[in-house]
């Protein structure tokens, strides 16, 4: 799983809107530390699962099938000829211990966020305001790793909701290279699950815990992949743990000897029939067999069994060069998959067709798009593939065939949500946040959002929008 960004990428001087400043969330509520990790704890006491409410944000890009497609968003307050402060404003920023690499959730009126320094906070979504900050343990310095690029790595891939437990889940990387699946009590923090959930093939220390975590059919789904630089002996992964934190782990691995890290950021995507959707880096194989890396893979949800997969009939150069379909999670187009890997051309996959089979080549149809990086977004059979130099409309055709459309240049650009009839892009190369409308690519506001991490990517709710940053959590309303 390497994360090395294509040599071409460009650049674009962006203007930059007045940053107004916020409140900052100061005040703290309850605070938990964590205990040592035994192989296995249950804490006594459960949440209450209790109703969800309009405007929570549960799991990564909003529903199970990551379509970043949010119902009920207003237009944005932004009149097409007015400037990017008429209608959009921060309205706070939280400082926490530590770097937000995921996207914070909303669980019933708390907003729910995770740092690298292995922390999890419950923050009031009209103010910032920490109501309850969870320690879950010390995070593994960047010196203690065999290569790497987020210092401390603690917790990177988004958590999950889960339904039957009325738990937050997320995983931890702790000192020593361990992978912790903790559950939390949304309304307070307080720890109710805490298991071990280590990748099953490889080096510990050298995986990578970077895909969201999804919820499904009572079980929590962790994928792993490498530390970039693609150091170490690690094999791409996806482990499946009861959410009671009771029972046996069941596991996937990637059938290569080494490497096929699955980290895209959308994590596992869940299919309208149940299956399980991953995308697969390159794997150690370059000639000869296909080792199941370089691919779009279809897992049963209870045994993790493979059900269907497809790798592109360049896997093999693909492998040498670093071209691989792992970058970028599978978007769900109606019937259709399309898998968009750095190499730059989409592949489109149908789901009771190409992936009800496994082997190479054999897809609907394909077009260069562009070399794609973390989590599109979907509506209907229109996508918005986030590519390190720009955003590109891709419109997928009855007859499967993926047509470019528009583009709006980047400096780095984030995985994007869908609302209100705009297109909501992070460019973490430039610290803004573009506001673009859907049908036109026409850029209606940019704002400053300070620092970001790699493919961040925004939640959506009602008038609100939030953003994880290198320094906690940001604020705009006016969406």
């Amino acid at each position: 799983m390497s994360r090395r960004l294509p040599r071409a990428v460009r650049s674009l001087v962006v203007c930059v809107a007045l940053l107004v400043s916020g409140c900052t969330g100061a005040s703290t509520g309850a605070s938990h530390r964590a205990s040592p990790v035994p192989e296995l704890t249950l804490a006594p006491g459960a949440a209450r699962p209790g109703p969800t409410l309009p405007g929570d944000w549960l799991t990564y890009h909003h529903d199970p099938q990551r379509s970043g497609d949010v119902p009920g968003v207003p237009a944005p307050g932004v009149p097409v000829a007015a400037p990017a402060s008429a209608g959009l404003r921060q309205a706070w920023r939280a400082a926490l211990d530590g770097a937000v690499y995921g996207q914070p959730l909303i669980v019933r009126g708390t907003v729910v966020a995770a740092t690298e320094h292995d922390s999890v906070y419950g923050l009031d979504p009209a103010t910032g305001r920490v109501r309850w900050h969870t320690s879950l343990g010390t995070p593994e310095p960047l010196s203690a790793l065999p290569c790497g690029g987020i210092d401390p790595l603690g917790i990177t891939g988004t958590p999950v909701y889960e339904p039957t437990t009325g738990l937050v889940f997320a995983v931890a990387e702790l000192n020593g290279g361990r992978h912790v699946l903790v559950g939390l009590d949304p309304a307070t923090g307080a720890v109710r699950v805490r298991r071990e959930a280590e990748p099953p093939r490889g080096d510990r220390l050298a995986h990578q815990q970077r895909g969201a975590l999804a919820a499904v059919d009572g079980r929590v789904l962790v994928t792993y992949g490498g530390l970039e630089g693609d150091c170490g002996n690690y094999v791409g992964s996806v482990v499946s743990v009861p959410a009671t934190g009771a029972g046996p782990l069941v596991q996937y691995s990637v059938p290569t000897s080494r490497q096929g890290g699955i980290w895209a950021p959308g994590g596992p995507v869940v299919t309208p029939d149940g299956r399980v959707l991953v995308s697969v880096g390159n794997g150690a194989a370059t000639h000869g067999a296909w080792d199941g890396s370089d691919s779009v893979v279809a897992l049963s949800p209870g045994r993790l069994t493979v059900t269907g997969a497809f790798a592109p009939t360049t896997w093999a150069q693909d492998n040498a060069e670093d071209l691989d379909l792992g970058s970028l999670t599978p978007a769900l187009v109606g019937d259709d998959v399309l898998a968009v890997g750095k190499r730059g051309t989409g592949y489109t996959l149908g789901l009771d067709t190409r992936l009800r089979r496994s082997g190479v080549g054999g897809e609907q149809a394909q077009a260069r798009l562009c070399g794609a990086f973390g989590s599109a977004a979907v509506r209907a059979r229109t996508v918005f593939v986030p590519c390190p130099g720009e955003l590109l409309r891709v419109d997928v055709g009855l007859d499967g065939v993926p047509r470019p459309g528009w583009h709006v240049a980047l400096r780095a650009g984030g995985s994007p949500v869908l609302g209100g009839g705009a297109v909501w892009e992070p460019d973490y190369g430039a610290g803004t946040l573009l506001v673009i409308d859907q049908a036109s690519g026409r850029v209606l506001a940019r704002l400053a959002t300070g620092a970001l991490p790699h493919f961040a990517s925004p939640v959506l709710s009602g008038d609100r929008l939030l953003i994880g940053t290198l320094a906690g959590v940001t604020a705009f309303t006016g969406a």
